[in-house]
């Protein structure tokens, strides 16, 4: 070899250096997320509601936290909204979510009307399917991935690759990245990411959670049925945010 491609071969040896010594990954850290509801579409045809209609905000925002390293996630309500609509709230809105990635393992406390339920059960297995597009959520390139939920609930996620842990919002995960923006449309809600930092995270940010009644997730559901039986419309909508 020449001098010549000597000094070519270690520029581009260099570089390549280079390249991967700035590559960050984030393997642990705190994700702010906005979740946002249309409260209008959700209740759209119920006959009461439209009668309240024009006195009730357009959409309802609530605000998430989830800490995360390689092992596991801890999902908990965030600081509160500046003006609560409780319209558009749902049956998730205080679910408290730790999974344990490894074990491929989930403890939800779920508050459902006036009962608290504890699910143990296994994490949620998505048949994801990659759709190509790309688009940048809080700063983090995000891949576009589609799944379906109780049979026909079609499910949206943007996931980031720098991000390598397979976790998200709620119950949601099993991609090759965390989910920085989850959407369904038939619960016209949004969970999108508006901050993620790269902390160090400790043993005690993510405690178990204890309280309710133990059931897996098929148990809860069938729990639920007769309660939801006279809704009409809104039962299979309560039904969604109770699977979540």
């Amino acid at each position: 070899m020449n001098n010549s491609n000597m000094k070519k071969y270690f520029l581009i040896a260099a570089l390549l250096l280079a390249a991967t010594a700035n590559a960050q990954y984030i393997l642990g850290g705190k994700i702010e997320y906005e979740r946002k509801t249309n409260a209008h579409a959700q209740f759209d045809g119920d006959e009461w509601f439209e009668r309240v209609k024009a006195e009730v905000p357009k959409f309802a925002t609530y605000n998430y936290e989830l800490v995360f390293d390689t092992a596991r996630t801890y999902y908990k309500p965030g600081k509160e909204p500046e003006s609560a609509n409780r319209w558009g709230k749902g049956a998730a809105a205080e679910n408290i979510v730790y999974t344990d990635i490894r074990a491929k393992r989930v403890t939800a406390q779920k508050a459902i009307f006036e009962a608290k339920f504890l699910v143990q059960d296994s994490a949620r297995k998505s048949d994801w399917k990659e759709k190509g597009e790309i688009r940048t959520i809080a700063g983090h390139q995000c891949h576009k991935a589609v799944s379906i939920i109780c049979d026909s609930v079609y499910v949206v996620a943007f996931y980031a690759e720098d991000i390598p842990v397979s976790g998200g919002p709620e119950m949601f995960g099993g991609l090759p990245g965390m989910i920085l923006e989850l959407a369904i449309p038939r619960l016209h809600s949004t969970w999108t990411a508006t901050k993620v930092d790269m902390v160090t995270v400790k043993d005690t940010d993510f405690p178990i959670p204890q309280k309710g009644k133990k059931v897996t997730q098929k148990e809860l559901m069938a729990s639920l049925k007769d309660s939801f039986s006279d809704w009409g419309k809104s039962a299979a909508i309560n039904s969604w945010w109770c699977i979540l």
